[in-house]
């Protein structure tokens, strides 16, 4: 008999002794700074006493008082975003397609564990929806896998009402209205993904509601801000400053801006567009502290890679720069990879339009070859974590620009299955790592604007058939820590191999996100020597 996964709890998890360890040391001082900030205030100007402190005490009030405007101006920020979502996922054909997509996940008869022979696989897309019956495996890790949007309870207790909530939000990005209220079009679409998604879960969902299990809505949802010290602000303001003018001043970088979209820029001299000389660079970080938190890893590959082009994109809305204008409007996919394309052109490092050429049997199968004009082939692309989303977004539109790419702890696959979402803003911490996490990260108002607000998941969610010779490794790699608390890495590994990635695909056993870019690390080194073209 076929055990139902989809029906067993998962198992509860204790805090660590770190969980404490951080809470104490870490997070609970910076959080209470501002409220002592507020009582500080408030007490120096009750007594009187503030007219009588030296300037030691008087610089503490000064910024005590600080602290306390820009806590109002936070709060007042925060607020904004508390609002429904103003803008929807995308176009509606498009974000239906997608998620047909999504329920042939895992219908095609596929091998776990692939391999990289030239063979025909035709993968997921070629699959039929069709009932499966309720006992099937497929039918039964499907199950498994969409009860993550409810919270992980067993899917048994989830209710009609709430999975036509959860499918409204993934298509139409608003709450479900009154069926009264529903207008016709929506009802159609809403009604033919329900069909559908049952058809492939190979069971009807119960009638009713269960308000006991309520489904990650994630941009509908009320986000959760925890407030930071203006203090910490400034000092990664002034860090990531220093930073930036450094690379300027000693490494000969050029900071710019076009439609946008920020970078620094590095091309040497002597430097040209042929084949003698190494492809350029490109470089997406992640969340957190921008150049402060990437500085040993990109110094290192500045050092190393002198000789080529190296273009660092900077995102300051996910990089706590709360001065920046562009800090809450962070530029859309479209007009962000229309920038950078134009970038690219201007530096003379690929051509706008793809052109045909002669193409492998691979290449012909996906009935998209690309060759530019010029000897060079376009860039290398690395990404790190949400990085991955942008690096994913050109490769989508310009993918012949990006002729090798190379994804690190990447976010973008199999994010369509809620092991990201749930486990960046819902899960309940239980280590010192996942509480760093979600205070510096996850809450921040930036990260929350982004990623709650202004997630679209039909862009953001990358596919294998999306990527250029995914199974040449000397092309396209892709790094892992199997103990990362963020992506199911598992999940994504099988995801990857089932279309036959093997040698491509690397996984540190006990590494974390973020640590295959530590330097020294074995991590490191790979990206080191597969960004010289070296083979694997």
């Amino acid at each position: 008999m076929t055990i139902d996964i989809s029906e067993i709890p998962d198992a509860p998890k204790r805090r660590t002794i770190d969980f404490y360890t951080v809470l104490l040391f870490l997070v609970a001082p910076l959080w209470c700074a501002v409220p002592l900030a507020w009582g500080f205030v408030i007490y120096a100007l009750h007594t009187g006493k503030v007219w009588s402190y030296s300037l030691p005490w008087l610089t503490l009030f000064s910024v005590s008082l600080f602290e306390m405007i820009f806590s109002i101006y936070y709060h007042h920020l925060s607020k904004q975003l508390s609002g429904p979502p103003k803008n929807g996922h995308g176009n509606t054909t498009e974000i239906q397609l997608a998620f047909h997509r999504i329920l042939k996940v895992g219908l095609a008869s596929l091998p776990p564990d692939g391999d990289d022979e030239e063979v025909d696989r035709p993968g997921s897309p070629n699959e039929a929806i069709v009932q499966l019956e309720p006992d099937d495996p497929r039918a039964i890790e499907f199950r498994n896998t969409l009860r993550t949007w409810f919270r992980r309870e067993p899917w048994s207790t989830v209710r009609l009402h709430q999975v036509r909530q959860w499918i409204y939000w993934a298509i139409f990005n608003k709450d479900l209205p009154a069926p009264e209220t529903l207008p016709q079009a929506h009802k159609v679409v809403l009604d033919e993904s329900l069909d559908l998604l049952q058809k492939r879960l190979g069971k009807p969902i119960p009638e009713g509601s269960n308000s006991s299990v309520k489904p990650i809505l994630l941009n509908l949802d009320k986000p959760n801000i925890l407030w930071r010290p203006l203090t910490f602000y400034v000092l990664t303001a002034i860090g990531n400053l220093c930073l930036d003018l450094w690379y300027q001043k000693s490494h000969n970088f050029r900071r710019g801006s076009l439609d946008g979209l920020e970078y620094l820029v590095r091309i040497p001299k002597k430097w040209r567009s042929s084949d003698r000389h190494p492809r350029p660079i490109l470089f997406f970080h992640g969340l957190g502290l921008g150049l402060v938190q990437y500085h040993n890893f990109l110094s290192r590959l500045v050092r190393d890679f002198s000789d080529r082009p190296l273009l660092i994109i900077l995102q300051p809305h996910v990089s706590q720069d709360i001065f920046h204008p562009k800090y809450l409007a962070p530029t859309p996919r479209k007009q962000t990879t229309a920038a950078l394309a134009r970038l690219l052109v201007s530096f003379g490092w690929a051509d706008l339009e793809p052109a045909v050429s002669g193409c492998s049997t691979e290449d012909e199968q996906k009935g998209a070859i690309y060759a530019p004009k010029r000897r060079l082939s376009g860039v290398t692309a690395l990404s790190h974590s949400n990085g991955s989303y942008a690096h994913a977004w050109m490769l989508k539109d310009y993918p012949h620009m990006l002729s090798r790419s190379c994804f690190v702890d990447p976010v973008t696959f199999c994010c369509w299955e809620g092991d990201v979402c749930r486990n960046f803003f819902y899960k309940t911490c239980t280590t010192g790592f996942e509480l760093m996490v979600r205070y510096f990260v996850s809450t921040e108002l930036g990260v929350v604007n982004l990623l709650q607000k202004n997630f679209d998941w039909s862009s953001n969610s990358l596919w294998f058939e999306e990527i250029p010779n995914a199974r040449d490794p000397s092309k396209a790699l892709f790094l892992f820590g199997d103990k990362d608390s963020i992506v199911a890495t598992n999940r994504v590994k099988l995801y990857l191999r089932s279309h036959g990635i093997r040698k491509g695909l690397w996984s540190d056993p006990q590494g974390h996100h973020g640590e295959a870019l530590l330097a020294g690390g074995d991590g490191c080194r790979l990206v080191y020597d597969w960004l010289r073209e070296r083979e694997l």
